[in-house]
């Protein structure tokens, strides 16, 4: 019988992460990261319906340990007990971050009559812990506007644990964003809301236990909080034009709006009385991604270092401190300086060196293998890839500008992963000649020559148990030697999926009320579309009217696809549905028994609605990535 446990690092592994280089520290890291700490975080955030810990740094004290165990590579684990530094800290007077609360940080700004929060977090627990702690601390003060620095969940979900929206509706509390924050913020998880999700409980170690040999460190921060309550409160204003200036309770704001760098909406502003900028995400503590693995659109690289250069231009003659949506501050003008520099050059190289090895007809995949930050920018840590790597980075240019396609044939319509999974295994002559093979292999620590091999064994007898325990093996030791967190959070969850089956996990469509509210009717028809299963759809047509909240919409189906448009009627549609947006919202979720509430009505041939209803699919997040 197969061994299904979990595995100590082998010696190959043990030997890869012994040989593992380290950046300079010459920055002093650790002394930036603990700078002006005015209090620890008191203890575990607690749910305060449910009673589970959301969120609890003790889950990490083993990385009081400073030397890394042979199962960490050793510039992860260097980085992992940077991130574990938490609590309230100074950045300049009067303006606070507590970290290590939540993946991100959360920064508070005294204004003339209270407090100007940037980015309340993931999830109202950790945010109201959050500002909790700082009233412990500093002065109690209300409230009086979030910023919104970009349209990542990590940055707005946690906001009605600091503000609350009556507040925000009686124009007590102003809500700050860049443009097209709102489309951004939901939109990226509606169309691909539940593969997203599914892929980034890969990619944040949502499913591994914090442990020496399991999840340390997302890279560009601790974890994602556990099943916290998470929100959205719409913007009152946004940012269209960089050189914006705010006088925000008090407090100036020059705003420079950054579209398509870090995410499709975001914005970086600069405080000329305290001489502090924010860089929002579009720098951090290290490479980011340029594409992120849980699945979003390709980020431009170009834009990106160009905007960061544009900061640089714009603010850092007059920046004595800077502070970011992730990690540490920068203090002093010409650490904050080279610190832009740097991170602009990163992702410069990264597209321009991408670019140019791609017009001499390198593919994405022998761009990656070869390529690598100069020394003089690998030395630094906050460019070495603890979120991004160079690896996948490369890739996410070359697919930027060329797709998934390397323009070798042969790569053109390949065969689905069973079909030639099957065939790779008759090739080597069986399942026990492969495994052979990769038994061999594997005890000569060659873990991804393994992990392909096996890889087809696997899609080929997904029932293999020898091909299962071996690739869980190989993967864990790949995850062991990885020095991104992400990609060992993959490694290692693949692993577990491996041992131990798919987890069952609910549907991620069927999602919190709030964001639901937040959705413009157009986004949830697109969400309607997307359930609907095309070929069940594909020999009944249909047309309906529906009015949402007084506005009349024409709904079609056609050839097996949704559309709608908005300002029209038909006279001739069989069935007309009232219904208000947030019930429309629950409708697309997934939430059929809405219809048989108080509120919507349909009047006309109901079986026409029921025929689209029952010819949508539900998704759940409980599919299978490593096995078929």
């Amino acid at each position: 019988m197969p061994d299904f446990s979990r595995k100590p690092a082998s010696p190959h592994t043990a030997a890869v992460n012994a040989a593992a280089s380290l950046p300079d520290d010459e920055d002093g890291d650790l002394a930036l990261a603990s700078r002006q700490r005015i209090a620890p975080l008191p203890g575990p955030v607690t749910h305060p319906l449910i009673g589970h810990n959301v969120w609890n740094m003790e889950d990490f004290s083993f990385l009081d340990a400073p030397a890394a165990p042979p199962t960490a590579n050793p510039s992860l684990w260097r980085q992992a007990r940077l991130n574990a530094v938490a609590g309230l800290f100074e950045v300049v007077p009067g303006v606070y971050q507590v970290r290590g609360i939540d993946i991100s940080n959360i920064t508070f700004v005294a204004g003339a009559e209270g407090w100007v929060v940037i980015d309340p977090l993931s999830a109202a627990e950790t945010a109201a812990a959050a500002l909790d702690l700082l009233h412990r601390h500093v002065d109690p003060r209300p409230v009086t506007a979030v910023i919104y620095t970009h349209s990542h969940l990590d940055h707005f979900a946690g906001v009605r644990g600091v503000i609350d929206e009556a507040d925000v509706e009686a124009g007590r509390v102003r809500v700050i964003a860049p443009e097209g924050f709102l489309h951004a913020a939901i939109s990226e998880n509606v169309i691909a809301g539940t593969v997203m999700a599914r892929r980034a409980s890969y990619m944040y170690g949502r499913l591994l236990p914090a442990a020496p040999d399991a999840h340390i460190d997302c890279g560009l921060g601790k974890a994602i909080p556990l099943l916290g309550t998470f929100g959205l409160i719409a913007p009152t204003e946004e940012v269209a034009t960089t050189g914006t200036e705010l006088e925000v309770d008090g407090v100036r704001m020059v705003f420079q709006v950054t579209p398509d760098t870090e995410a499709p909406a975001e914005m970086n502003f600069f405080f000329p009385d305290l001489r502090l900028l924010c860089m929002a995400e579009n720098c951090s503590g290290t490479l980011h991604n340029v594409y992120t693995p849980r699945g979003a659109q390709v980020r431009d690289a170009l834009a990106w270092s160009r905007y960061i250069d544009e900061a640089i231009e714009l603010f850092a003659a007059d920046t004595d401190t800077e502070f970011a949506s992730h990690h540490w501050p920068r203090w002093g003008a010409k650490a904050v300086r080279d610190y832009l520099v740097e991170q602009r050059d990163a992702y410069r190289y990264l597209h321009d060196q991408t670019m140019r090895l791609a017009n001499h007809g390198h593919t994405a995949v022998e761009i990656a293998e070869q390529l690598e930050l100069p020394p003089g920018l690998a030395r630094h840590a906050h460019v070495r890839g603890y979120y991004g790597t160079v690896s996948h980075n490369v890739k996410a240019v070359y697919q930027r500008y060329l797709g998934w396609f390397d323009a070798n044939p042969a790569h053109l319509h390949p065969l689905p992963p069973t079909d030639a999974g099957a065939r790779y295994v008759a090739l080597a002559g069986g399942a026990e000649a492969l495994l052979a093979a990769a038994r061999e292999a594997y005890d000569a620590g060659d873990y991804r020559w393994v992990a392909e091999l096996v890889n087809h064994l696997v899609f080929a007898e997904p029932d293999n148990a020898e091909a299962l325990a071996l690739q869980a093996d190989t993967l864990e030791q790949l995850g062991y030697q990885a020095e991104s967190g992400p990609w060992r959070d993959f490694y290692l969850t693949g692993a577990q999926e491996l041992r131990t089956g798919t987890p069952p996990l609910p549907g991620a469509l069927a999602s919190n009320v709030e964001v639901l509210r937040a959705m413009t009717t157009e986004m949830l028809f697109d969400l309607l579309a997307v359930r609907l299963d095309g070929p069940r759809a594909a020999d009944h047509p249909m047309r309906m009217n529906v009015t949402v909240d007084g506005e009349p919409w024409l709904a079609e189906v056609s050839n097996g696809t949704l559309h709608a448009r908005a300002g029209r009627h038909d006279a001739d549609a069989p069935v007309h549905l009232t219904i208000s947006r947030f019930d429309l919202a629950r409708l697309a979720a997934g939430d059929t028994a809405v219809l048989d509430e108080d509120g919507p009505v349909v009047d006309g041939d109901r079986s026409v609605l029921d025929g689209l209803l029952s010819r949508l699919d539900t998704f759940t997040m409980g599919f299978p990535i490593v096995t078929p």
